[in-house]
């Protein structure tokens, strides 16, 4: 699988943890930075691994930034993004099965790199169930297509 990953300088530390997790797991990634700790702005990197997967060039992303959720914001401005902000195990599995999230996004405030692998190895692995839940999805783009995205 093709991963691309992002992160602003407040996520760094734990992107660059999970990057070798999921090559060690054998994985092709996309790094697309921050790269140290210079403080850098979190919508050009949500924006950069949101296009990836959009544009199918990857086939889901990994976004940190110091809580998760402005990277979150920015990731899901793109259009057919669905990236969702992970804390547990369940939000990692429901966040595929029930919402085909193709980005999970982490704050390095908030997770280890234990649980950051753990909760990403989840997220890939799990398949979406579609069903019952792809009237919602399709309500979803409606809402980007009314929207102009």
């Amino acid at each position: 699988m093709k991963i691309s990953l992002g992160s602003d300088h407040g996520g760094v530390d734990l992107k660059n943890a999970v990057l070798q997790v999921l090559k060690d797991m054998g994985h092709e990634a996309i790094d697309r930075g921050a790269y140290d700790h210079q403080r850098v702005d979190y919508p050009d990197y949500g924006k950069a691994v949101a296009e990836d997967v959009a544009g199918g060039r990857a086939d889901f992303g990994v976004l940190v930034c110091t809580t998760g959720i402005g990277i979150s914001i920015s990731a899901n401005k793109v259009r057919g993004i669905r990236a969702a902000v992970v804390s547990n195990e369940d939000g990692a599995e429901f966040s595929r099965r029930h919402n085909n999230a193709n980005i999970i996004c982490f704050g390095q405030k908030y997770q280890t790199a234990y649980e950051a692998a753990k909760f990403t190895r989840i997220f890939l692995e799990t398949p979406y169930d579609g069903g019952r839940h792809q009237v919602r999805l399709d309500k979803i783009s409606a809402i980007e297509q009314e929207n102009g995205r």
